[in-house]
Parts: structure tokens; C-alpha cells; sequence
């Protein structure tokens, strides 16, 4: 296997370890763990849910967050290029490059239409819409603006421009810069908000749903649902952890920083829990209700708490700024994909990446309208969003994955993975047990979940 060396400027870097750090945390941190984390461990019985997910992130998530950070710095490319460095220009291993590539632009194309209803819900709050509404208008607001092709579009473009904006200027005056900043304030509104619940009556039966496990509720169907909601908010096979990878120092210990930030993404998604569920226990509803929670539930709740205003609007903002620091990391794997493999400039990039997703968005703005391909439904029994988010999450994200688990285990050489791995880093003796797990047991426990989602 023989490295291919080609001449190229010097590959710009993170400013230091803290910027990395809350870079990383920032793009897992995002919507999975204030948005689908809550109601996944609602439809999964909690406390025992919760458990499980742990050690998947321990034993599965950390290994391949290790793996892929060790081969974006290893090549100092990004998702495509660091398996033609690693091997050469033709290496059919390039393919989970580009699955990466296609996934975070695939993701992007609709997660913005989310953010951007939660930019629209954060004005909505601000105006206080709920006043003077039965709450039947208020859950309803949500079936209003999901069919509202003009405003849904409206707030894509927006949130859309606003992540072009901070991936424009470059790694230390963009992504670290505002990743500092929005990660940060991201982690004082969650604070604040777990203090506020703190005061609410459904707090206490929070507490006991969170860490009193109920192992009767648990199947095989939710353990592997554990393992995929543990690699998808980590941000694993996206590219993007092989990309802001790429960007780090010889002198960045790798396995402390995939500690460091896969205990923070655990903790804040837990601590999610404790912002939505006491405001749901504390009026007696459900805690399983799927996607609407977020836009038809804490909405209805959050008008009869006291602050209404400063609380809904608060939630709103941390549901964008959790959007917009994963957005980010999300542009930034196509744009240094397209800077590698073109020669793009990088403002010349993020501006073209960037038009693609809000374009290729358009359809899943208007999913609801049935104003753009209005048969879509009937032929493929989803709308067009939820098709999109179906295959990304299902098939290309787990494919992905998996193959940069082989790739790592059974391709790289032993001699560079050493290497990387005892590199300024005092936890040596986690290199061979982390070479076993991702050896053997990633795999094999990727391998379980793409099978379980086909059976």
C-alpha cells in the first residue's frame, strides 16, 4: 500500500484545542440531541434506553470517532481525498469518502427547512402567537407553516445563508471562531433551562423516567436503535469528523479529544431530557410524540408556564443555534471535498455549495404543499423530505460508517495507526483495545443495525 504525495499549500489548522473541541461538540450537539434524542428515548422506555445508548457510545460511537479523526489528520484531506492519500488517486475506498460527501449534502438539503421552522418558531415566540389561542390553534400552527410553502422557503433560504456565512471566511475566523461562541452560549441556554425545570412539578417523574431503568421495556428492535442514535449524534459516517479531522495538529491528543467530546454530546443529550420531559410530565402528556414534540407540544405547554415569553423564545433559540453549529460542520465536509478535488477556492465553494443545498432543499420545503412533484407520495409512500432524511439515515450514513470501520481495522497501516493514536496522548493503553473494537466489534454492530432496518 503506497502513500500518494502531492504538492498543495499548507493545510489551514484549528487555533487550539478548546476551538476544536467546541467545533466538534458543536456539530454532534445538534438536532439529534435536542430534537430526535428526547422522543426516541420517550418511544423506548427511558432510563434502560438511555443505558444502552451509553455504552454504544463507550464501546461503538467513541472507536469510530477515534477512527475517523485519525484518518482525517493522518491524509490532512478531506472526506474523499483522505482515502486517495492514505492508498492512491483510484482507491475504490474513496466510495465512503463520497457516501460522506453525499450524506452531510443530502442531510444539509432538509435540515435546514427544520432550523429554518425553528427560526420562524423563535419569532412566533418573540410575537407570543400563542396568546389569546385555544390550544387546539396553537398545536395547530405547526400544520399551518409546514404547508405554508412561501414562509417554509423563506426561512430555508435564510438559515441556509447564515451557515454559508460562517463557513465562508475559513477555519479560525469562521467555523472556530463562531463555533466558540455558539457552543458556548448553546451550553449556557441548556443550563438555564434545566435550572429553570428544576422549579416545575414534572421534574421529579423526570428524574425517576431517566434513571430508574425499566429493562422490561427493552427489545433488540430499541438496543439497535441505541447504536444508530449513538453514531448519529456523534455526526458519525458523514465525513465530518474525518474532515474537522483533517484540520488538527500533530500534538492534539486523539483519543482524550473523542472522550472529551463524546462526554459532552452524552451529557448535553441527557440534559435535553431534562429540558423537555418535566414540561411534559408536568402536564400529564405522553412522552413518546414523535416529531411533533418540538413544534406542536412544548409550544402548547410553554403557554401555560409562567415566563411563556422568555422560555419559548429561549427553547427556539438553542433548538437554531443546535441546528446552525451542525449545519456548519455539514457544508464544511462538501466544501473541503470540492477545495481538495477541484482546486476551489474556499469562498468559491462554500457560495456554490451552499446555492446547491438551498436549491436541491426546494422539494423538501414544499413536501407538505403538494405544490412540487405532487405525486411523489403516492409512488413512494413518503413525501419528499421524510424519503431524503429515510435513505440518508437508513442506508447511507450506516454504509458509511462501516466501511471506514473495515477501512481503519483492516487497511491502514498498523505502523501509521500506532502512530497516531500514542501521538501526544498519556492514554496509550487504550490502543489496543480500541483496535480490537474497531476491528472487529464496529462492524459487526453496524452490520446488525443495516440488517435489522432491511428485516
Amino acid at each position: 500500500m503506497c502513500k500518494v504525495i502531492y504538492m498543495q499549500k499548507q493545510r489551514e489548522h484549528w487555533g487550539s484545542k478548546l476551538g476544536f473541541v467546541m467545533a466538534a461538540a458543536g456539530s454532534a450537539i445538534g438536532l439529534g440531541t435536542l430534537w430526535k434524542f428526547p422522543y426516541v428515548v420517550g418511544e423506548n422506555g427511558g432510563g434502560a434506553f438511555i443505558f444502552i445508548y451509553v455504552l454504544c457510545t463507550l464501546f461503538i460511537g467513541i472507536p469510530l470517532f477515534i477512527a475517523e479523526l485519525m484518518l482525517g489528520r493522518y491524509a490532512q484531506k478531506g472526506a474523499v481525498a483522505t482515502f486517495q492519500t492514505i492508498e492512491h488517486p483510484s482507491s475504490p475506498w474513496k466510495v465512503a469518502g463520497w457516501l460522506g460527501v453525499i450524506a452531510s449534502f443530502l442531510i444539509m438539503s432538509y435540515y435546514s427547512v427544520i432550523a429554518g421552522w425553528g427560526l420562524n418558531y423563535m419569532l412566533m415566540s418573540l410575537n407570543q402567537f400563542y396568546v389569546g389561542r385555544t390550544p387546539e390553534q396553537i398545536e395547530g400552527a405547526f400544520d399551518v407553516l409546514s404547508s405554508s410553502g412561501d414562509i417554509s422557503l423563506f426561512w430555508h433560504f435564510i438559515f441556509t445563508a447564515l451557515t454559508v456565512g460562517v463557513v465562508y471566511p475559513g477555519i479560525r475566523s469562521g467555523i472556530e471562531y463562531w463555533a466558540k461562541w455558539m457552543t458556548s452560549l448553546l451550553l449556557v441556554i441548556v443550563l438555564g433551562l434545566f435550572c429553570y425545570n428544576i422549579t416545575l412539578s414534572g421534574f421529579a417523574q423526570t428524574v425517576d423516567f431517566i434513571f430508574t431503568p425499566d429493562f422490561s421495556k427493552l427489545t433488540p428492535s430499541s438496543c439497535l436503535n441505541a447504536l444508530g442514535l449513538s453514531l448519529f449524534t456523534l455526526s458519525l459516517g458523514q465525513g465530518i469528523m474525518l474532515t474537522y479531522g483533517s484540520y488538527m495538529r500533530k500534538e492534539d491528543d486523539l483519543p482524550k479529544t473523542a472522550l472529551i467530546v463524546a462526554s459532552m454530546v452524552t451529557i448535553i443529550a441527557i440534559l435535553c431530557s431534562f429540558i423537555i420531559f418535566p414540561v411534559v410530565f408536568s402536564f400529564d402528556r405522553p412522552p413518546q410524540a414523535g416529531f411533533g414534540l418540538v413544534f406542536k407540544t412544548m409550544p402548547l405547554l410553554f403557554a401555560k408556564l409562567p415566563g411563556a415569553l422568555l422560555i419559548s423564545s429561549t427553547f427556539f433559540l438553542l433548538f437554531v443555534f443546535t441546528a446552525l453549529t451542525s449545519a456548519i460542520a455539514l457544508v464544511e465536509v462538501v466544501v473541503a471535498s470540492c477545495m481538495d478535488l477541484y482546486g476551489w477556492s474556499r469562498k468559491k465553494a462554500a457560495l456554490i455549495i451552499g446555492s446547491a443545498t438551498a436549491l436541491f432543499g426546494i422539494p423538501s420545503a414544499l413536501s407538505n404543499t403538494h405544490t412540487l412533484f405532487s405525486n411523489w407520495q403516492t409512488l413512494y409512500g413518503k413525501t419528499f423530505f421524510e424519503t431524503v432524511d429515510t435513505f440518508t439515515s437508513m442506508w447511507i450514513l450506516p454504509i458509511c460508517a462501516l466501511l471506514i470501520a473495515i477501512f481503519t481495522g483492516w487497511r491502514f497501516s498498523q505502523e501509521h495507526m500506532r502512530e497516531e493514536f500514542y501521538a501526544q496522548t498519556s492514554l496509550r493503553w487504550l490502543f489496543v483495545p480500541w483496535r480490537f473494537f474497531i476491528t472487529w466489534v464496529v462492524p459487526a454492530a453496524i452490520v446488525l443495525i443495516i440488517l435489522q432496518q432491511i428485516s
